[in-house]
């Protein structure tokens, strides 16, 4: 059996409801797991961009993508090399300060890390924390000897480095023209 390995893939859908589950369900339906997922608006209101991370074996990959493409509300998939991309996630971490040292230590910790600091009380401060996964679990091992109170993770966005964009050229020839081809038949009749 191969080892499945973590692939990340970019995918532009339309922005529209019920797009996300499509795409979750052809994950679920093929008996895979959404590692990470996060879903936001591109520069063009109407496109929006989903990155998924998901362990498959490199053909289970290809049948993912290409079952992706199949769907009409896809507008272009890509498997993000991890060379040339550019993963981050957010998290936010709040962790119990009790006395002036507790919370001292946490705000060196929070320098070391590149952390912002967002929300100071009594009893706890909230860090935000911007980077890949070695970095948030790093600093999460080191506060968990504080307390954290509470955690949350956006999931994984990435991009490619520089010219490598998901983009037109991406996409199969005439793989979505479909459409524009019954529209030119129909203006000649």
């Amino acid at each position: 059996m191969i080892n499945p390995t973590r692939h990340t893939l970019a995918v532009l859908v339309d922005n529209e409801s019920g797009v996300l589950s499509r795409v979750a369900r052809l994950f679920s339906g093929k008996g895979y797991n959404i590692e990470s997922l996060a879903v936001g608006t591109t520069d063009d209101p109407a496109i929006s961009r989903i990155t998924i991370e998901v362990l498959a074996g490199d053909q289970q990959l290809d049948l993912l993508c290409n079952q992706l493409r199949k769907l009409i509300c896809v507008h272009s998939v890509k498997s993000l090399k991890p060379e040339h991309a550019i993963r981050r996630e957010l998290m936010l971490i709040k962790v119990l300060s009790g006395d002036s040292v507790q919370r001292n230590e946490i705000i060196q910790i929070a320098n070391i890390f590149r952390a912002s600091i967002i929300d100071v009380s009594k009893a706890s401060i909230t860090l935000a924390v911007i980077g890949d996964e070695r970095k948030t679990e790093a600093i999460q091992n080191l506060l968990t000897e504080f307390g954290i109170l509470e955690l949350v993770r956006t999931g994984m966005v990435a991009l490619e480095r520089g010219q490598y964009t998901i983009d037109e050229q991406t996409k199969e020839k005439g793989e979505f023209d479909y459409g524009k081809n019954i529209l030119r038949d129909v203006e000649h009749l």
